[in-house]
């Protein structure tokens, strides 16, 4: 009687196991999964695709433009030759077109303009690529930072646990005072405090990892540590140099500083005449439908004498705007060398740190051991032996801010430099 009961109990156990481990999240996925659903990723797209459309717009007045109107119009028209007035009714289908013979410039200012316009959404596309796999990064390392803080912390936990522990056992035995205790509870209880705070921090990573990849959460998926970076440092001069020449902010400026130009080409094409040509074709009766073929040919200047000074104005706007774009290149310049300078120098110092912290965490996990086993004997003091966990806890923690600060000190390189 009591199999099938039994049985149900394992079936029931089995099925609220995962059938699934979680799956593992490499950076290289982080970042592909972030450039393709990132909505600034989404949003920089569409921009390019609507310069794309604006640029196929400005091409559209070097073609004909073609209409088919019909018109039906009945009155009362004094007639000239007739020399008096007769109800007149009129019908007409035709089909028109005019086409722009020579603008001096207009059309292709606004058509170069555009063109220039385009490049720089595309140069806006690659600065936000940029952007977003920094912040995968950074995230990244920052989340793998959380979860090693989160297991040097657990480690002292468990330290501090076992040292509890004998503290209560010298008590009952008689060889160690009731302060030792008290003070390795309250070690014991600080020492939880910092692992839930740990863990919140480790939590919080993960949001902002989710967050920088364009998703909601991450699930149960688990961060991949990516292998070592065994590239030296590049030299400092040559980093200014490949920033300058390849930073899309600069690009994006020139392409800018490209279509202000043509559009001052425009505006200065407002001073000169337009010439264009004409012709229609169709029908025209007093009945419908008309059955009388009409057409005609023309050619059509247009010169403008006054327009209230508005060409002047765009001619001036044209010009500040060239003005102002060399201007925020200058300043980029400059910025771009500060990035570089700050980037390049947060990695040399954490790439000295990494050996400082090594050494640093050798020596204290050592004190560490020394201290614990000189308690373990009852030779020791319950606060050397705090000092001591507390010193190794200090050296760990720097340890793996020195390590991730160099990771991300070097995306920073990267992005300051310009690479994705």
């Amino acid at each position: 009687m009591l199999k099938p009961f039994v049985l149900f109990l394992l079936l029931l156990v089995c099925s609220t196991q995962p059938l699934y481990a979680a799956t593992p999240l490499t950076l290289d996925e982080a970042q592909a999964t972030a450039l393709k659903n990132h909505p600034q990723i989404v949003e920089a797209t569409e921009n390019l695709n609507g310069a794309d459309a604006r640029t196929g717009q400005a091409l559209s007045n070097y073609y004909p433009q073609i209409t088919v109107a019909a018109d039906w119009s009945r009155g009362r028209s004094y007639l000239t030759p007739l020399q008096s007035i007769k109800t007149t009714e009129v019908n007409t289908d035709a089909l028109y077109l005019k086409q722009t013979i020579y603008d001096f410039g207009r059309t292709s200012g606004v058509v170069d303009a555009a063109r220039s316009n385009r490049d720089a959404a595309d140069k806006a596309l690659s600065i936000t690529r940029q952007d977003v796999t920094l912040r995968v990064k950074s995230a990244f390392y920052l989340l793998l930072a959380a979860e090693k803080q989160v297991d040097a912390v657990a480690e002292n936990v468990t330290a501090r646990t076992e040292v509890h522990r004998q503290a209560q056992e010298f008590f009952k035995q008689g060889i160690r005072a009731r302060v030792d205790v008290a003070r390795a509870e309250a070690n014991l209880f600080t020492a939880k405090t910092a692992l839930i705070r740990a863990e919140n921090n480790r939590d919080i990573a993960r949001l902002e990892l989710a967050g920088a990849m364009g998703m909601a959460s991450l699930g149960e998926r688990t961060v991949v540590e990516p292998s070592p970076v065994s590239a030296p440092l590049p030299e400092r001069s040559q980093v200014q140099q490949d920033a300058l020449r390849n930073r899309a902010e600069l690009q994006q400026l020139a392409d800018l500083k490209s279509a202000a130009s043509s559009t001052l080409k425009t505006a200065k094409s407002g001073y000169l005449p337009i010439l264009s040509g004409t012709a229609n074709v169709g029908y025209a009766d007093r009945d419908f439908p008309p059955t009388g073929n009409v057409w005609g040919v023309g050619l059509n200047v247009t010169m403008p004498l006054f327009s209230g000074f508005s060409s002047v104005e765009q001619v001036k706007e044209a010009t500040a705007n060239i003005n102002a774009t060399e201007a925020r290149q200058s300043n980029l310049r400059l910025q771009i060398i500060k990035d570089v300078e700050s980037a390049w120098l947060g990695a040399n110092e954490a790439a000295a740190r990494m050996v400082s912290t090594g050494k640093e965490g050798a020596a204290a996990d050592e004190n560490k051991m020394l201290a614990e086993g000189r308690y373990h004997e009852g030779v020791g003091s319950i606060i050397e032996v705090t000092d001591a966990e507390s010193l190794a806890l200090d050296a760990h923690t720097a340890r793996i801010q020195a390590l991730y600060d160099y990771d991300i000190a070097l995306a920073r390189l990267d992005r300051a430099v310009g690479k994705e």
